[in-house]
């Protein structure tokens, strides 16, 4: 340690893995999330078909895909909020094109998780699409995902909270 230095500082040069969480790696990337299979959909497709489908396979959106297959668009539960059911439109007869986010930004599956969890604070994601080098989809990661890789670096911090009034039961399915 020089005169200019401290030990904070020199706790920086350590890196993520020294100090107080050695398990927590930075560069994990997506594949280690385990990214669920898309839902995708061309353009034409109903809003209904769409919830139909998200609803089957519990999934908070679909990817809008091209003739080729290449990503075109997503929309996710926020879409059917604000851009259907606010704008009172017929689910049957919209469709896809009409109310889905168009050119979404996208991530491979050797992006990093941080990268992912920056985008989802930043921009305000909830569902990230995930491409391969020719834009077609792969596979989607939610903000579910990184909140379980989270939970997976630090068990004993989220095991050992106190239970509040009531635990949630994993088979109810809510709005959240």
């Amino acid at each position: 340690m020089t005169e200019f230095e401290d030990e904070y500082s020199a706790s920086l040069d350590e890196g993520p893995r020294g100090g107080e969480h050695p398990e927590l790696d930075l560069d994990d990337t997506l594949v280690l999330l385990s990214p669920a299979d898309p839902i995708c959909l061309p353009a034409t497709a109903s809003v209904h078909d769409a919830v139909q489908r998200m609803l089957a396979r519990r999934q908070a959106g679909v990817l809008v895909v091209d003739e080729a297959g290449r990503l075109a668009g997503i929309f996710t539960e926020r879409d059917v909020l604000l851009r259907v059911i606010a704008r009172d439109l017929d689910v049957r007869r919209t469709l896809l094109g009409a109310v889905m986010t168009p050119n979404p930004e996208a991530l491979s599956r050797d992006d990093r998780v941080a990268y992912a969890l920056h985008c989802m604070s930043v921009a305000g994601y909830r569902t990230i699409p995930i491409v391969d080098a020719e834009r077609r989809p792969v596979g989607i990661v939610t903000v579910t995902d990184v909140v379980r890789w989270l939970a997976d670096l630090f068990p004993e911090a989220v095991l050992n909270l106190p239970p509040g009034d009531r635990l949630k039961r994993p088979s109810d399915v809510d709005a959240g």
